[in-house]
């Protein structure tokens, strides 16, 4: 466990570090302060966090945060089910125990748990970052493509559409997909109608026969080393990262684009009410976003180039559809997707 928490404190300090050098001296301003609550904020002291992001992103990151305003942040971090599961409990046992709750699934927490709230910086985020309920807002956006090893297949002879896709018997064999991608296919079906999708996902099964693998990264790094030549789908800034790391992989995009959020959520009950606005007006800011651009993240305002600065220009022109899970979605979503990809 020492030794755990001695890389995990050296990845951090590295992380920290690169914010002195010169192209670090970008960040902007906090302009994200809050004056209004700024004194009540302090005054409580702490605000506790819970979420599916990394330690090595997420502590330098709120690091900032507490050098900026004085307040401690207690972070928890955990998988998004295991985030829910236990907020779910927690809130059966009328405990006052989180503020925000920062993953993937957010929105999949039961809504009376969830306070609506609207902050200065969510004017400046993309419109598929901001829920109608203001029950969540973007920090990052998992945009999903396909992709494929630059040295196994030539670009000339990718599949132009998901339609000629599934129509690549020469593919079988060659082509993967994390087993957890429902809000990829939740898009799929919202795009070409259920009757569409359907054919169009048993064609690719059909005819292409995808291998079902365990994590999104592990397969942008499966197919950057050429254990696999394709994805038939995966996020953007993962094939990038495993790119910007020396591997010869790259994402196609194909007609739709789907694209869904890590949220951020307040608790209906949070027991440090204004320091949760404060921070979670710092998750939204361009100093945030910055930060984790560096750290591989697709920024959601306008105003935030992502890592690398061309990373959107090869989906620009296509539609993009964006997904969030209700509470019973992830269920049904995680059945329609196994009804076709199934592991081996």
């Amino acid at each position: 466990m020492t030794r755990r928490f001695m890389r995990l404190a050296a990845v951090c300090a590295g992380l920290c570090a690169s914010l002195s050098t010169p192209e670090a001296q970008t960040l902007p301003k906090a302009d994200w302060m809050m004056p209004d609550i700024m004194a009540a904020a302090q005054a409580e002291g702490s605000v506790t966090i819970y979420s599916s992001v990394n330690e090595s992103e997420a502590l330098p990151l709120w690091k900032l945060f507490e050098e900026a305003t004085g307040i401690k942040v207690t972070f928890v971090r955990a998988s998004d089910v295991q985030i829910n599961s236990r907020i779910a409990i927690e809130g059966r046992a009328q405990q006052r125990s989180w503020d925000l709750s920062i993953s993937t699934a957010v929105s999949q927490l039961p809504q009376e748990l969830l306070a609506t709230y609207d902050l200065p910086e969510v004017q400046k985020l993309i419109p598929q970052a901001r829920a109608r309920d203001g029950k969540w807002y973007g920090a990052s956006a998992n945009y999903n493509t396909p992709a494929y090893n630059t040295k196994l297949m030539a670009a000339a002879n990718l599949p132009k559409s998901y339609a000629e896709f599934a129509s690549r018997k020469d593919l079988k064999g060659k082509v993967a997909i994390d087993g957890s991608d429902g809000q990829w296919l939740a898009g799929m079906f919202e795009h070409f109608g259920e009757a569409e999708a359907r054919r169009l996902m048993g064609d690719i099964v059909a005819n292409v026969d995808p291998i079902v693998v365990d994590g999104h990264l592990a397969l942008a790094r499966s197919v950057g080393a050429g254990e696999y030549p394709l994805a038939l789908n995966n996020y953007i800034n993962l094939t990038y990262n495993v790119q910007m790391s020396g591997a010869p992989t790259d994402i196609f995009a194909l007609e739709p684009v789907s694209v869904h959020m890590v949220q951020v959520g307040m608790s209906a009950k949070a027991p440090h009410p204004n320091a949760a606005r404060l921070a979670a007006n710092f998750a939204l800011s361009a100093q945030a976003q910055m930060f984790s651009a560096k750290a591989g993240r697709i920024p959601v305002r306008g105003d935030v180039s992502p890592n690398p600065p061309d990373a959107l220009t090869k989906i620009a022109g296509k539609t993009l559809v964006a997904t969030s899970f209700g509470p019973e979605d992830d269920r049904k979503w995680k059945r329609i997707f196994n009804e076709f990809f199934r592991p081996r």
